[in-house]
């Protein structure tokens, strides 16, 4: 009762009066629970009870939908807080946990996180079962060579589950690439937050489309998917795409 409270209060300073409201809905993670609306954005509908976004419940149903067993599988998530790493944590056999720091080398460590670059992974070839990532790809200068490292981590039959911010397109457009160390700008800038540093936020280097899936058979997955939970949200109109893809 005193996480949920200090959950509510730390929401207070985003807080939209006129936009406030509760309703009871079925979370992914702790089950029957409360919703909180703070704000009209889609990130300020929370689950008072664990504090998952729409995107956390989303890769929650995906989980549920895949029917994994958990008990029998090793995790991997690119983040080392939140309710996913929670339920990962309890259900997992074990997990990986790692954030990024463009200073360290994968494998590092600082403050107790280990730090990974997606697109060279300290892991040896064939260690987990699940991985997952929420809002990451979009961020990271090489998708084909991150997406090409998920594919050796991942044993035969594993799954990646993961979102992105996925536009109504066919084609992804690239926004920005990395050359010889200096980013080239093809369009204006766009920053997403960065709930772990602040700042300005973390660069896009695209905006993906359908053909994400194109690019995940190219390096090797099998038949990818992009999943629509049915469960429903409370006062968000439909649920985030979760990417599904099995070695």
């Amino acid at each position: 009762m005193m996480r949920v409270l200090a959950r509510l209060r730390s929401g207070l300073a985003a807080l939209q009066w006129r936009d406030f409201a509760l309703a009871y809905a079925r979370c992914p993670f702790c089950g029957p629970s409360i919703f909180v609306r703070i704000n009209r954005d889609e990130t300020g509908v929370r689950c008072l009870r664990c504090a998952a976004s729409a995107v956390h419940i989303a890769m929650g149903w995906a989980l549920s939908a895949q029917c994994l067993d958990l008990a029998q599988s090793d995790a991997c998530e690119f983040s080392a807080r939140g309710p996913l790493v929670a339920y990962l944590q309890r259900c997992a056999r074990s997990l990986k946990v790692s954030e990024y720091f463009a200073d360290l080398a994968s494998g590092q460590m600082r403050d107790g996180v280990y730090f990974e670059d997606m697109q060279r992974l300290s892991y040896a070839d064939a260690s987990f079962d699940l991985i997952t990532h929420t809002e990451v790809l979009e961020h990271v200068p090489d998708d084909t060579l991150a997406l090409a490292e998920l594919h050796r981590v991942l044993r035969p039959g594993g799954y990646l589950l993961f979102t992105v911010p996925l536009f109504d397109s066919e084609n992804t457009v690239e926004r920005a690439y990395l050359r010889d160390g200096a980013i080239e700008h093809l369009l204006a800038p766009s920053y997403h937050r960065d709930p772990l540093r602040g700042g300005e936020g973390i660069l896009a280097f695209r905006d993906y489309g359908r053909d994400i899936l194109a690019r995940l058979r190219a390096v090797g997955f099998a038949a990818p998917s992009l999943y629509v939970a049915p469960q429903k949200i409370p006062w968000i109109s439909h649920s985030r795409i979760v990417v599904i893809a099995q070695k």
